[in-house]
């Protein structure tokens, strides 16, 4: 098991230094996550700001090994991680609350990251709208077939959540792709 070690000089840890260390974990310790760590997860979630604070993203938790293992299959390429989480949260949304509930889920999916890792746990983003499964139907049928989802739910995205059993080096800065930062216009730079 690998924790994240995130110290600071000053006891605090910022935004900027949780970003630095963000990366994907795929790779998952089978400890279970404490209650209270989830509590924080879910927490942080319902906090997740969205347009004109409608709200329409829901979230379910699946600790149920079986089904995450099913879940793990829910698209061609990129969910097999689930299978070795400890947790999954399904992240989706009412479609017929609002007109912009794939930003207001992708925003809460991004807060569940973060809390994640100031926790101490690693995580990773499965898309599922607009993935195939891997028998060629839609990903997001099987997971709303799977977890007995009505219609007009729109499924974002599973994000895996646990204690990572891999550790990745942050993303150098020099790394970064600034040519991508233009100043007052498509031209300034």
């Amino acid at each position: 098991m690998y924790a994240f070690d995130i110290k600071t000089d000053h006891g605090v840890v910022t935004m900027i230094e949780l970003l630095r260390k963000r990366r994907s974990i795929r790779k998952f310790g089978q400890e279970k996550i404490a209650p209270e760590l989830v509590e924080t997860i879910v927490e942080a979630a319902l906090r997740a700001p969205s347009s004109r604070g409608i709200n329409p993203w829901e979230f379910i938790l699946v600790d149920d090994a079986v089904i995450l293992e099913q879940l793990s299959s829910a698209k061609q390429h990129g969910a097999e991680f689930l299978k070795n989480a400890p947790l999954g949260i399904v992240v989706c949304a009412d479609s017929t609350k609002s007109d912009v509930c794939i930003e207001d889920c992708s925003i809460a999916a991004i807060i569940i990251q973060l809390t994640a890792l100031s926790l101490g746990l690693g995580s990773c983003w499965a898309q599922i709208r607009n993935r195939r499964h891997k028998n060629g139907s839609d990903a997001e049928t099987f997971v709303k077939d799977l977890l007995g989802m009505p219609e007009q739910m729109m499924v974002e995205a599973i994000i895996g959540i646990g204690y990572p059993d891999e550790r990745k080096m942050p993303v150098k800065a020099e790394s970064l792709q600034r040519a991508k930062i233009r100043r007052n216009s498509w031209s300034g730079r």
